[in-house]
């Protein structure tokens, strides 16, 4: 099987949970197998404080050949560019130029309660993150001096075999940070942001900066809760659960808004397969270059092969 690269019209993947489900290494490589066997074209993991995001996907993708893998995304704040660099180019090493390093903002509460940092001008330190950062994966050097981070580079900072260049793309969903994206990044990671919020703010934000800054159109990567379901009240009421923690956080409250939905469990993929995949059409036309289900698992393994066969077909069309 040939599978088309992240980044081309269409291709479509799926998280592999590293948080709501506590999964051994040997059966998340299991699963991702599986996923790749199903048609689909990516796996992603979240960055928790259990499993190292990037070394899962590294070992991940080593062991399953010609999927992709990605990061769902690592918090800028309690991390160095230089430490992140080490991490994604030898991820990208390991997988023969299948990582795919997302990058995010984090929130107040668990910036504060873990890493007893301040949450402070956090659109500055992602701007002076990436500046440092890009030219580490593409050069292994870096001499950059800001107000919030140093990092230079003594010794070379390369890894034989990284190649081609990590992408990077960033959790942005707020103006600024969608500014900063299309500057310095090579896409975006928007979760909970509905097809209205795509097309009329998402996408031209962060395509505009690019365009200004002389970048390529970006990649926009939609991260969608969805599950294939003859059940879809209980599904629906489940995902309603698992999502209300987003109503609290400023950008995800934002972007539910801008979607025409007052909960996030509105914009929660919940149906037969009709339905999910004219749900998958609305976003592939309202700008997403990419379509990455999540929470598959919410109702059982039973629905998640389902779902997971319906994606996979999708991703072929």
């Amino acid at each position: 099987m040939t599978l088309g690269t992240p980044g081309t019209s269409g291709t479509i993947g799926v998280t592999l949970s590293s948080t709501a489900v506590r999964r051994t290494i040997e059966d998340t490589v299991l699963l991702a197998r599986e996923a790749r066997d199903a048609g689909l074209h990516s796996a992603w993991f979240g960055q928790s404080f259990a499993y190292d995001s990037p070394s899962l996907a590294a070992i991940v993708g080593r062991e399953v050949p010609g999927l992709h893998v990605g990061t769902s995304a690592i918090p800028v704040f309690g991390r160095h560019p230089l430490l992140v660099s080490s991490q994604a180019q030898t991820a990208q090493a390991a997988t023969g130029g299948r990582y795919h390093l997302g990058l995010a903002l984090g929130t107040r509460h668990l910036t504060e309660t873990a890493f007893g940092l301040p949450y402070e001008r956090p659109i500055g330190l992602l701007r002076e993150f990436l500046t440092a950062l890009r030219p580490l994966l593409e050069t292994g050097a870096a001499d950059f001096h800001g107000e919030l981070l140093t990092a230079t580079t003594p010794y070379p900072a390369s890894v034989p075999g990284a190649r081609p260049t990590v992408p990077v793309l960033v959790a942005a969903m707020g103006p600024q940070a969608l500014r900063v994206s299309g500057e310095l990044a090579d896409g975006i990671l928007p979760f909970l942001a509905g097809p209205r919020a795509l097309a009329e703010h998402i996408v031209p934000a962060v395509t505009a900066a690019a365009s200004a800054a002389g970048r390529p159109a970006p990649r926009i990567v939609a991260l969608v809760p969805g599950v294939v379901t003859s059940d879809a009240e209980a599904v629906r009421e489940a995902a309603g659960e698992a999502l209300a923690l987003y109503e609290r956080i400023p950008s995800y409250g934002r972007a539910i808004g801008l979607s025409g939905a007052s909960r996030a469990a509105e914009l929660a993929v919940i149906g037969d397969e009709e339905t999910v995949a004219a749900e998958v059409r609305r976003y592939r036309e309202a700008g997403a270059t990419e379509v990455v289900f999540t929470m598959t698992e919410l109702n059982g393994e039973d629905d998640r092969r389902r779902t997971w066969q319906l994606l996979g077909e999708l991703s072929r069309d």
